[in-house]
């Protein structure tokens, strides 16, 4: 008598024979928007049955999504935003990335399927969005786009990622305006009575970020030995403060120059004339740079504060973050190796440094040419 087989234990599948002739294999597994459905896989004989449920119980084990019917963009980025990108992401990145799904992806493209679309599709969604909106927008959609469907294929939903087959919108650096060393002078001039003219000589001599500024401890400067130490930074997202590591999570240690030794010795008085002032509303905290009593600031009003002066001062309006530009402009102007820059601004890679905030003034071209004409003169004798 023919030994029977063995009973699947719960979950793990069960084969039965068709009346066709052929094997069926039934698994619950994942769906990607976090269900789960039976998912059916066929075969010759039985052998070959239980091989592709072995495969089908070998993704439910790995926890990757096996929908039994091709998922739909709607379905697959929202599922990819809150299960891959938001634990691993940080919530200034997340929220980005929320925005251009819920108002560009999914209403340009939420109704295809991820194995039936095309580069065509992408192509002509990205045109759509561009002109209903800019092409800085649109590049940024299919970079969101292209690093979705790219997961889709880790989770081997699909096979390919059409995204990189198109290329993205062609968008014009930005150049920001950059103020002249007269310029930087005037603005610190009529800053000096401000709350924050600590926070802007930081943004000015350094090129510190405006999360950097606000997010800035007393713990992390040490005024004696003239350094500060840069480690977080704090950032709104959708209404809500939160303190994380600085961009690209480069902690640094920097040199303070003296025009920010005496505005912070100035700041740490004027804070503790304010804690005595507030009593018992003060709301105990290490920050930098706070309200009268004590709370975190905001940074739109950095951004409020840096717009009124550079007014009053009668200068170019320009962005708190050109103010960074411009520091590394003077590094440069200071003849300031470019790695050694890189280290002060906390950039991920040097070529950032190189490509994109160090604007070459013009004396120093002019020096440059004239250093040309030394040399090539002196051949001539």
């Amino acid at each position: 008598m023919a030994q029977q087989r063995k009973r699947n234990p719960n979950g793990a599948g069960t084969i039965t024979k068709r009346k066709d002739g052929r094997y069926q294999a039934a698994v619950y597994v994942p769906q990607p928007d976090g269900t789960r459905a039976r998912k059916f896989a066929y075969g010759k004989t039985w052998a070959e049955c239980d091989a592709k449920r072995r495969e089908l119980l070998a993704k439910v084990d790995d926890g990757i999504p096996v929908p039994t019917r091709s998922a739909k963009l709607a379905e697959w980025l929202p599922y990819w935003l809150e299960e891959i990108i938001k634990p691993r992401r940080k919530p200034t990145t997340a929220a980005k990335y929320e925005t251009h799904i819920r108002l560009y992806l999914v209403p340009e493209l939420g109704k295809k399927s991820l194995e039936k679309l095309s580069a065509r599709d992408v192509r002509m969604a990205l045109a759509r969005i561009a002109k209903a909106s800019t092409s800085a927008t649109a590049k940024e959609s299919h970079r969101v786009l292209r690093s979705g469907l790219s997961a889709a294929c880790r989770e081997e939903l699909i096979t390919r990622n059409v995204a990189k087959l198109v290329e993205a919108p062609k968008v014009d650096t930005y150049e920001g305006q950059l103020w002249t060393l007269e310029q930087t002078l005037a603005f610190t001039l009529v800053a000096r009575r401000d709350p924050l003219y600590a926070g802007f000589m930081l943004a000015v001599g350094l090129g510190l970020r405006r999360g950097e500024i606000v997010g800035l401890r007393w713990q992390d400067i040490d005024l004696d030995s003239r350094t500060v130490q840069i480690r977080k930074q704090r950032q709104r997202v959708r209404g809500e403060y939160y303190e994380d590591d600085t961009k690209n999570r480069r902690k640094r240690t920097l040199p303070l120059p003296l025009l920010c030794v005496a505005p912070l010795r100035w700041q740490r008085l004027r804070q503790e004339a304010m804690r005595v002032s507030a009593g018992a509303d003060w709301h105990k905290s290490d920050l930098v740079f706070t309200t009268r009593t004590g709370r975190a600031i905001e940074g739109s009003n950095v951004l409020r504060s840096f717009h009124r002066l550079t007014a009053k001062a009668e200068i170019p309006r320009i962005r708190v973050h050109d103010a960074r530009h411009g520091a590394a402009t003077l590094l440069a102007a200071g003849n300031v190796h470019p790695r050694v820059a890189m280290e002060i601004l906390g950039h991920s890679k040097i070529s950032v440094t190189m490509d994109i905030y160090t604007h070459v003034p013009d004396t120093l071209k002019r020096e440059a040419v004239a250093h040309m004409d030394r040399m090539l003169g002196r051949r001539r004798r």
